[in-house]
């Protein structure tokens, strides 16, 4: 049964999910990390379905700016605020009486996956992270896109890093489109990608402050790896799209406790059949070595 609710956060709120298994409580549980500009309704059900089978809690939830969670600008990526969204959904589990404060794990995919390995550094109290398709380099998309593409985003940014010094109403630019369209991703195919994770009749807002880019210049999450102490199992999608996928099998090497499974797909295939279930079974193995 999954119950909508939410947790504090900062100076807002995050609306989150929570989905309890059958069985004896408390429960351990697992928090899902989405991607870039994603929420809940992109396929995270499927995951809270797998996962509470399995017999484990799942904690999912809208970072804030976006979706259903509080916080103005919209659509405003920044990863201090995500870490400490992370941070919250932490301290909300282990707040609760029916979840297992003792077994608590990370799941993260895309550029979630970032979040996750940054927040498993800082947490050597977890039982377990995992990432899929992980994009560990907070760059990689946008040059993954062009040089061209970052010279027509260049103004945008600096425009919009303006307006927030400002406090003006800020400048917006879109989150995915085709090759040559004026966007941070534009990779053959990531717009398609994005649309299939959508449920049908669903409003994505594909936009992004402009500003936001200057925050992800310089994440570099997979050097954190070395610093992460609970286990971590990278799953690599070999065909990669927005990202070099040499980063990801190097942050499962680096860590303590890392172990990488290779599977024959791209960025978006993971999250279809057949390859979501071959995934969903590895990494429910994983965690049953671990957090049970």
């Amino acid at each position: 049964m999954t119950t909508k609710t939410k947790f504090n956060s900062g100076d807002s709120f995050c609306t989150s999910w929570l989905t309890l298994p059958s069985g004896k409580k408390p429960f351990p549980t697992i928090i899902l990390v989405h991607g870039g500009g994603a929420t809940h309704d992109m396929k995270l059900e499927q995951y809270e379905r797998e996962f509470s089978d399995a017999g484990y809690a799942v904690l999912s939830f809208d970072f804030r700016h976006l979706g259903e969670s509080g916080g103005n600008p919209r659509q405003y990526m920044n990863i201090s605020r995500y870490l400490e969204d992370i941070d919250s959904a932490i301290r909300f589990v282990k707040e609760n009486p029916e979840l297992d404060s003792s077994k608590i794990a990370l799941w993260g995919t895309s550029l979630g996956s970032s979040h996750v390995v940054v927040s498993a550094s800082k947490h050597p109290e977890l039982g377990a992270a995992i990432v899929q398709c992980p994009v560990l380099q907070g760059r990689a998309p946008a040059l993954k896109s062009g040089f061209v593409n970052l010279l027509r985003l260049t103004f945008p940014i600096l425009s919009d890093t303006f307006r927030s010094f400002f406090e003006l109403p800020r400048r917006y630019v879109p989150i995915v489109g085709l090759p040559g369209n004026k966007a941070f991703v534009t990779v053959p195919g990531a717009l398609e990608g994005w649309k299939s994770v959508m449920p049908e009749g669903y409003k994505f807002d594909n936009r992004v402050t402009a500003g936001s880019a200057i925050d992800m210049l310089f994440y570099d999450a997979y050097k954190y790896a070395k610093k992460v102490k609970c286990p971590l199992l990278v799953c690599v999608s070999d065909k990669e799209t927005l990202m070099d996928p040499e980063i990801a099998i190097k942050c499962a090497n680096d860590a303590p406790l890392g172990k990488v499974i290779h599977y024959p797909a791209d960025h978006f295939e993971v999250y279809h059949s057949p390859l979501f279930e071959r995934l969903i079974r590895d990494q429910i193995k994983f965690l049953d070595q671990y957090m049970k």
